[in-house]
């Protein structure tokens, strides 16, 4: 689903992100929240689902592997290959 993510949960961290997506989760999957309501908080589990997958990919495209010498000693670090 290609959403843009509301401003509230773009400016929250990961952390807070994911406590949230599974308080929802877990609301919905006890099946009592009448049907306007599960539909308004699938909407945002999905935009919370989307903050939590652009934030894991900005961090993966930070990390950094250790390049090593024929020796095996480090000699410095290279870009993660995401594939």
């Amino acid at each position: 689903m290609s959403q843009s993510i509301p401003a509230d949960i773009a400016a929250l961290p990961f952390e807070k992100a994911l406590a949230e997506l599974e308080t929802i989760v877990g609301r919905l999957e006890k099946g009592d929240v009448p049907l306007e309501d599960s539909i308004a908080l699938y909407a945002r589990g999905d935009a919370l689902r989307a903050q939590c997958e652009t934030l894991l990919k900005k961090a993966e495209a930070r990390i950094e592997k250790i390049a090593l010498d024929a020796q095996g000693k480090p000699t410095g670090t290279t870009p993660l290959d995401a594939d």
